[in-house]
């Protein structure tokens, strides 16, 4: 696996970007209108609940395509020469979980079968990431570091797969988290023309399927999608920190991180069964309001950019960026919390009591 590395910046770096990018976008576009069929086809649909955040069947499974154009891009940049020959461990990895997310798409697999095989494949890169920087830049033993690294990695992998719950909010955080690494990089040296291209790939092929699932949706990432995807970006950011950058990589994820995690903790103090669906996330209350994704993905874009400066920032200006990461995420989210109370006419309560009709 990658530590430290450098790519040779050359006359064609911004060619080779371009061309990138459009190529992972065209792909990632194509790929998922052509899976929107297949999945349409075979009747592989997301089904509402009273959980849900959608009134009507939608199919689900694009993400074969999204992390498969990723990934496929990724290697051929590494077999190249442009990028760490140790992405291909990487996406090795994610294959792996993609496969297993896979299967649980098409049937529910137990949460402990795939806890154990995202916690493995963490391990397994972290092993063989021997040229890594320390998560928590020395301030506890190496071995500490390496448990509580392996903790976050995990959490973040389900924390980005909790989060997809609106139309568009997936996608909207892997084009920011994409282009936030690669801004960074650019801006560092940390990897001028590598890391850069790993970051503006992730971000090309979350903007091509953006177009099939925004509000209203056409298809659905699925587990598939989610899952390598936040295993992925999680290593990105892993590699800023690592390098020195953790101000960055934490400005970068803020809000995911935030909301996800007072969520967590909010469920366990209450006794509820923390591994079911839910629809309790701020963006979720949000949503109740009138089940308008748009308008919610649209002001966590907003933040999310935002928070995305702040990052760029925090290479200069470390303490005021974070405290300015740290005003823009509590607004976002008392904003986000405001709207969910404003409920002239909760659509999620009629949808619930048509579909308790429906079974009755």
């Amino acid at each position: 696996m990658p530590g430290a590395w450098r790519a040779p910046a050359g006359q064609h770096s911004v060619t080779a970007i371009f061309v990138v990018s459009a190529l992972a976008w065209i792909a990632s576009w194509a790929g998922t209108w052509a899976m929107t069929r297949w999945l349409t086809q075979r009747g592989i649909f997301d089904r509402p609940s009273e959980r849900s955040s959608h009134d009507r069947p939608v199919p689900k499974g694009a993400g074969v395509a999204v992390i498969t154009v990723l990934l496929v891009i990724w290697i051929a940049l590494a077999l190249m020469g442009f990028v760490p020959r140790g992405i291909l461990g990487i996406s090795a990895l994610a294959f792996v979980l993609a496969a297993v997310s896979w299967r649980n798409d098409l049937r529910d697999l137990s949460v402990t079968l795939r806890l154990v095989a995202q916690i493995a494949a963490v391990i397994v890169a972290l092993l063989g990431w021997p040229g890594r920087g320390l998560l928590f830049q020395g301030l506890v033993p190496a071995w500490l570091d390496q448990t509580l690294t392996t903790v976050a990695w995990v959490w973040f992998i389900n924390l980005f797969n909790f989060m997809d719950g609106a139309d568009g909010m997936t996608g909207v955080e892997s084009v920011v988290i994409g282009l936030g690494v690669a801004v960074i990089g650019a801006f560092t040296g940390f990897g001028p023309e590598g890391y850069l291209l790993l970051g503006v790939t992730l971000a090309a092929v979350a903007a091509g399927f953006l177009p099939w699932n925004w509000y209203p949706a056409r298809v659905f990432l699925g587990d598939v999608g989610s899952v390598p995807l936040g295993f992925v970006a999680g290593w990105l950011l892993l590699e800023l920190a690592g390098h020195g950058y953790w101000a960055p990589a934490l400005l970068l994820a803020l809000y995911y991180l935030s909301d996800a995690t007072l969520t967590l903790v909010r469920r366990l103090v209450n006794g509820e069964p923390f591994w079911r669906a839910h629809n309790t996330h701020f963006f979720q209350r949000a949503l109740g309001r009138d089940g308008n994704h748009a308008a919610v993905v649209g002001l966590v874009l907003g933040g999310s950019i935002a928070l995305a400066l702040a990052a760029v920032a925090a290479i200069w200006w470390l303490a005021s960026s974070l405290c300015a990461g740290a005003a823009i995420t509590g607004l976002l989210m008392t904003i986000l919390y405001r709207r969910g109370r404003e409920t002239p006419g909760d659509w999620r309560s009629v949808r619930a009591a048509a579909l308790r009709d429906t079974r009755s």
